[in-house]
């Protein structure tokens, strides 16, 4: 049965990205023509405040416990995640870990393609560079490689999170893999109807496993039964998490603690739920009172529609900016030796 905290919960969500897209992203579109890498200091730190507000949802208003054991991050290093999949919303509980542990204008996620085509969350995604992928590796390999390599040359120390079955995490550019083992003592909300219920996570237990790059095998063969072996690891954890205490460490204590303390993520949720209430508060006013607001929201919206439908998302734009500055930087500096 729908809840009104389910309501409120998803409601709060879509509005704030919709009117964050319109708003607060899409003025910044023109800037990725002149400097790709300019847009993506500038975008990735407006996506990061929204990626807050979930979190203060979750712990604030509807007071989910978060327990995080194991290694814990190092802030901005370069890493790819690799986390079991329990539910469909797994990659949005991850921002309640990485919130106290690292930066989440750092993270990107690797998700099906389908999602960018969500009015407001999907339009952030593309804006926040996600690696949209059709699940098909022999479309999507040149996609994915091309996207690292953005990245790379732009010097962004990024972590990626994906769910691999045997994908290659072999890289030049990366300082470690993070592997997290993601568990629910008590209730487990499946899908976004789920929450639609108010079926919310009383806890979400996160364990952290950090591997070194240098301690990986470095073939493509070797790196799949790694792979394999970590997942064999992660069903025996499990199995012991819910048949024993349901906990992965009884301490309740990560080995390297957050680097954020309590207090400074409390005023970040705080100062997350205060301003995004206000913020789309404020926009149902300003559309309400003014015409030229009114206007500026529908070409935005025809903007980011028309966009992915020509050129098949706005992600696929600032790479192709990307490489045609490099080339024009190419050219220049052959020209000149």
């Amino acid at each position: 049965m729908v809840s009104w905290k389910g309501i409120y919960f998803l409601l709060a969500l879509f509005l704030a990205s919709f009117f964050g897209s319109i708003f607060m992203l899409s003025p910044f579109l023109p800037l990725m023509f002149v400097s790709p890498t300019w847009y993506r200091w500038i975008t990735d730190r407006i996506v990061a405040t929204w990626l807050t507000l979930p979190v203060a949802l979750l712990e604030m208003v509807f007071g989910a416990k978060v327990v995080i054991t194991g290694d814990g991050f190092i802030p901005g290093e370069r890493s790819v995640i690799i986390m079991n999949h329990r539910t469909r919303m797994d990659w949005m509980f991850l921002w309640n870990c990485l919130l106290r542990y690292s930066y989440l204008r750092l993270e990107k996620i690797c998700l099906k393609s389908s999602l960018k085509s969500v009015p407001g969350f999907g339009w952030a995604m593309q804006v926040a560079a996600f690696i949209f992928i059709q699940r098909k590796w022999e479309d999507d390999k040149n996609h994915f490689e091309n996207m690292l390599d953005y990245f790379c040359d732009i010097r962004e120390p990024l972590q990626l999170l994906i769910f691999p079955e045997g994908t290659d995490l072999t890289g030049n550019n990366l300082d470690a893999i993070h592997d997290i083992t993601v568990a629910y003592p008590q209730n487990i909300p499946q899908t976004e109807k789920h929450l639609l219920n108010g079926n919310f996570p009383k806890e979400i237990h996160f364990h952290v496993h950090r591997y070194p790059v240098q301690t990986l095998p470095t073939s493509r063969e070797e790196l799949q039964l790694w792979c394999q072996k970590r997942w064999e690891e992660k069903e025996e954890r499990l199995q012991l998490f819910y048949e024993g205490e349901k906990y992965f460490d009884v301490t309740g204590r990560s080995i390297i603690p957050p680097c954020k303390s309590e207090l400074r993520v409390l005023v970040v949720k705080c100062i997350s739920l205060l301003y995004w209430t206000l913020f789309t508060l404020g926009m149902f006013v300003l559309l309400y009172l003014y015409s030229f607001v009114r206007l500026y929201c529908v070409t935005a919206v025809v903007i980011f529609v028309v966009q992915q439908k020509i050129f098949g998302g706005l992600e696929i734009i600032e790479l192709a900016c990307h490489q045609y500055f490099n080339k024009r930087q190419n050219g220049y500096g052959r020209k000149t030796e």
